[in-house]
C-alpha cells in the first residue's frame, strides 16, 4: 500500500524538494502552503503522515496540529527553525510526533517520515500487553520482549548493559538521574568511583543511538547532576 504524505510549508521550494524525495521512495505526496490548506486536504484525502512547518501565514502550524489533534492521531513532524525553539516544543507538548530543524538533511526526513510511519502501524497492531513492553521517544524504540532497539527504523546493538541504562532512562523520560543512581540501578551495588565507569557507558550508547553525538537528540547532560532522556 502506498503512504499519502502531506507536506506544508510557504515556501514552496522546500516543498517541491521534500516532494522528490519522498516521492523516490514510492510515498504519493499532497502539498499545502498554510495551515488551512493542510486542513483542507486532510479532510478531502487519506492522509498517513503530516510534514508541516511551525511559521505559515493565515494558520501556523501550532495551531494547525492543534486542530488536526481534535479528530486525527495521523503522525505529525513539525519543521522549524532553529530560532524557534519554543515553537518546536510546544508543538510537541500538544500533539506532534517529531520534528526537524532547518536547514535539514533531507535523507534525515525521509528517515524520520519512515520510522514515524513504521511506529504509528506497529504499535496500531499491537495488544495492550505488547504496547506496555515498547517504549518511543521520537525515533527511537525500544521492546523490552525482544531487547531489540531502533533508531529511525535501523537496529541499534547495544551491550546487555548499555541497554539496561538506556532502558532505566527511557523509562522515566525528563527525570534526571545522578551518576550514582545509574550505577546503583544497574550494578546493584554501591556507587564507589563509578564515574568513569558510567561515563564511559554514557559515550558508547550516544555514539550508536545519535545522529551527532556532540548534539545529542535523545542522551541528554544536566550538567553538575547527571543523564536524562530528553522528552520528545
Amino acid at each position: 500500500m502506498t503512504n499519502n504524505i502531506l507536506v506544508c510549508d510557504d515556501d514552496k521550494e522546500i516543498v517541491e524538494a521534500i516532494d522528490i524525495y519522498l516521492s523516490q521512495e514510492g510515498f504519493q505526496v499532497f502539498k499545502a502552503y498554510d495551515g488551512e490548506q493542510a486542513l483542507k486536504v486532510l479532510a478531502q484525502e487519506d492522509i498517513h503522515l503530516l510534514v508541516i512547518d511551525v511559521m505559515m501565514p493565515k494558520l501556523d502550524g501550532i495551531r494547525a496540529t492543534l486542530k488536526i489533534r481534535e479528530t486525527s492521531s495521523i503522525p505529525i513532524i513539525i519543521l522549524s527553525a532553529k530560532s524557534e525553539d519554543t515553537d518546536k516544543i510546544l508543538g510537541l507538548n500538544i500533539g506532534a510526533d517529531d520534528y526537524v530543524t532547518k536547514p535539514f538533511n533531507p535523507l534525515e526526513l525521509v528517515a524520520r517520515v519512515k520510522s514515524n510511519l513504521r511506529r504509528y502501524t506497529s504499535l496500531g497492531n499491537l495488544t495492550s500487553e505488547e504496547a506496555s513492553n515498547l517504549y518511543t521517544v521520537g525515533g527511537l524504540v525500544m521492546n523490552d520482549d525482544t531487547k531489540e532497539v531502533f533508531v529511525d527504523d535501523e537496529p541499534v546493538k547495544l551491550t546487555p548493559i548499555e541497554y539496561n541504562i538506556l532502558l532505566l532512562l527511557v523509562k522515566n523520560q525528563g527525570r534526571v538521574f545522578s551518576i550514582n543512581q545509574i550505577y546503583e540501578n544497574i550494578w546493584n551495588e554501591d556507587a564507589i568511583g563509578a564515574d568513569n565507569t558510567v561515563a564511559v557507558h554514557i559515550r558508547h550508547i550516544r555514539e550508536k543511538i545519535e545522529i551527532n553525538p556532540r548534539e545529542p537528540r535523545y542522551l541528554k547532560v544536566v550538567w553538575g547532576v547527571g543523564y536524562k532522556i530528553e522528552k520528545q
